[in-house]
């Protein structure tokens, strides 16, 4: 009976000492590049309202969509796209563009809605959304004829 006790005694001293193992971690891998990407062969993309009747600029009359193509390098990974405009937003509309002429934007649009400047959007390359540009002007101002410009860059980027 002794023995039996030294034996649970003995037992109950090696319960708390822990079998263990360990082992070496490795980690490797590769540093990519997204693909690069050009819009419309790195051509300037120019939309021309022509004539505009100071009267008529209301954000709807003059809409002219903004034709445009983005082409990638080819890549298997699954890379996320932005589009961005990049530019001088008017202040009277944000999603406007700033024209030489004070109290006129160039509002633009995509897929129909207003397409924020400097505020990337994520898109699918294959099916890129439809752009649209149209003459604003500032709420109860009057416009005055003569030409007028306006600039921007569209960019489209892998994250």
């Amino acid at each position: 009976m002794k023995i039996c006790k030294q034996l649970a005694l003995l037992v109950l001293c090696t319960a708390g000492i822990n079998a263990s193992a360990s082992a070496n971690l490795a980690f490797t891998g590769t540093l990519v590049e997204p693909p690069l990407c050009t819009i419309n062969n790195g051509n300037t993309l120019t939309i021309d309202f022509k004539d505009v009747g100071v009267n008529k600029v209301d954000g709807i009359n003059y809409r002219l969509p903004m034709n445009y193509t983005i082409t990638c390098a080819g890549s298997t990974l699954p890379w996320e796209m932005v589009l961005t405009v990049k530019g001088t937003a008017s202040s009277f509309e944000s999603a406007a563009v700033q024209s030489s002429v004070t109290d006129l934007g160039i509002k633009l649009l995509q897929n129909g809605q207003p397409f924020q400047l400097n505020t990337p959007i994520v898109i699918n390359p294959a099916t890129p959304p439809a752009l649209e540009a149209v003459p604003v002007k500032r709420p109860g101002s009057t416009l005055k004829s003569g030409g007028f410009s306006a600039a921007a860059t569209l960019m489209a980027e892998y994250q």
